[in-house]
């Protein structure tokens, strides 16, 4: 595919966002509603299509979180209709008066949603990207160009193809959505050089693909890089309950970016509390890589030693790291110095503790007394998520309908001039 094609990609695009900014919310309901429908209908056929790419995942030795990420059950499947249906539901943010402010000259000046325009992504892995951020960009009127990863292209394709068919039988006529079913590198330097083109560009995937995209977009990149998740066991907590949200946090789905990468335990409790959790979690298939204090707990034959760059590390795998703090400040400083501003967690029952980790942790998302698995669109009420940003400008954490929009002024008047 050569940069003409993309050019041509790229200008339906631009005449479909067009058509899109002025679509009523009713019209863009009844579109997803057909999509999903669409979704369900074509599931034996994106199931047998997911198939072959967990096949070809399999025989060239990818791992069992590479797998997890890839594949697509009956349940995901349903999964994904039921993130249509509810982003279907959710509130159309475009046109919203965010502002409104009348001079004493008599102007009336609105601060007004609006799309963003054209959004590309450009993703690895995971298939149900194909739908999240369809349906997400479609309802806030954005028009989106999706490229894709060969690992999942089978998948990717069965997907748009049922949402794409779906939504032309309901008379969408515009090229709202478009699948660049070209998997080379190439395709993707000529997306990141469509500048006036294309809007906003998201990548999705590994850190060497968001890296790669950072340094050579000419369009504005939402993005980030890895997430080195922490959650921090306080000496006032409820073990208990840091038990079970450490073991969700690190378990229950590992190879995502929300999941749990380092353990952070107070002092005062981890010789309790460390032999409860650690057999918990070895139980699970956990490997567990500690400070010098968790093996002196544990014992050294249990837990190997943690080394500066395992704290670095987002594995994405049944992996944990372990670190003994002697104090909410040098919790506070491990989280500063190898945190990635994504999610963690303090657990404990001292609500000036909870008060200042809130403060002091600068996370897109922080919490108090829950796992960090729940940074999530879906989780956040959004519906979907389109993907998670750690940066400070435009939008941060999981990005929804709202966070696809940006505002213009519209300024009234009964024909005032300036003196």
């Amino acid at each position: 595919m050569g940069k003409d094609t993309m050019k041509n990609i790229v200008t339906k695009a631009r005449k479909a966002a067009r058509g899109l900014s002025i679509l009523s919310t009713a019209e863009k309901d009844r579109i997803l509603l057909a999509m999903a429908k669409g979704i369900d209908s074509a599931a034996d056929w994106i199931k047998k299509a997911n198939a072959e790419d967990v096949e070809r995942a399999g025989k060239s030795g990818k791992n069992s979180a590479f797998i997890d990420r890839l594949k697509l059950d009956a349940e995901r499947i349903d999964g994904i209709s039921r993130m249509i249906r509810k982003v279907a539901e959710l509130k159309d943010p475009i046109g919203e008066v965010l502002e409104r402010l009348e001079r004493p000259n008599g102007l009336v000046i609105e601060k007004v949603r609006v799309p963003i325009g054209v959004i590309g992504i450009i993703y690895e892995s995971r298939p149900n990207v194909t739908a999240d951020c369809t349906a997400l960009c479609f309802k806030s009127g954005n028009a989106v160009i999706l490229r894709g990863g060969s690992d999942a292209i089978s998948s990717n394709k069965a997907i748009y193809n049922a949402m794409k068919e779906a939504a032309s039988a309901a008379g969408l006529t515009e090229d709202a959505f478009i699948l660049v079913e070209d998997t080379s590198r190439e395709l993707v330097d000529d997306m990141l050089n469509s500048s006036g083109g294309i809007d906003l560009i998201m990548p999705r995937g590994g850190e060497s693909l968001i890296r790669q995209v950072v340094e050579k977009s000419r369009v504005p990149v939402i993005k980030h890089y890895k997430g080195i998740c922490h959650v921090y066991v306080d000496e006032h907590a409820d073990l208990s309950m840091a038990e079970e949200i450490c073991y969700n946090a690190k378990v229950q789905r590992p190879g995502v970016c929300n999941a749990m990468e380092t353990m952070l335990v107070h002092e005062s409790v981890a010789a309790f509390f460390l032999p409860r959790v650690f057999k918990k979690l070895s139980e699970a298939g956990v490997t567990l890589k500690g400070d010098t204090a968790a093996r002196k707990i544990l014992g050294s034959k249990s837990i190997v030693e943690a080394t500066e760059d395992d704290f670095h590390t987002e594995y994405l795998d049944l992996v944990l790291n372990i670190r003994v703090v002697d104090s909410l400040d040098e919790a506070v400083d491990h989280i500063a110095e190898f945190g990635t501003d994504h999610s963690d967690a303090i657990v404990t029952e001292n609500e000036k503790n909870a008060l200042e980790f809130t403060k002091r942790v600068d996370s897109a998302a922080v919490y108090v007394n829950a796992s960090t698995r729940f940074t999530d669109g879906g989780e956040f009420g959004k519906g979907a998520e389109i993907g998670i940003a750690t940066g400070k400008l435009h939008a941060r954490g999981p990005m929804g309908l709202s966070e696809l929009t940006t505002y213009k002024y519209v300024v009234t008047g009964t024909g005032q001039v300036r003196e």
